[in-house]
């Protein structure tokens, strides 16, 4: 169990980031207003998503 919880924890760490980036710059291009939590936020749960559903569809798949 460790694994899975070291791994979410990862994901969302990195997606906080990248989202922050990808938001400012896409925030600039735009012209519209930069909100850093809501983008921040926002990754993080694509994030934490995607990385649980990837491994429910591969634990499955492996049954």
């Amino acid at each position: 169990m460790p694994k899975i919880i070291s791994a979410n924890i990862v994901a969302i760490f990195w997606a906080f980031i990248f989202g922050e980036v990808i938001g400012y710059i896409a925030s600039a291009l735009e012209l519209m207003p930069y909100n850093a939590l809501e983008i921040g936020i926002t990754a993080a749960l694509t994030a934490f998503i995607a990385v649980n559903g990837i491994f429910l569809i591969s634990k499955v798949s492996q049954d």
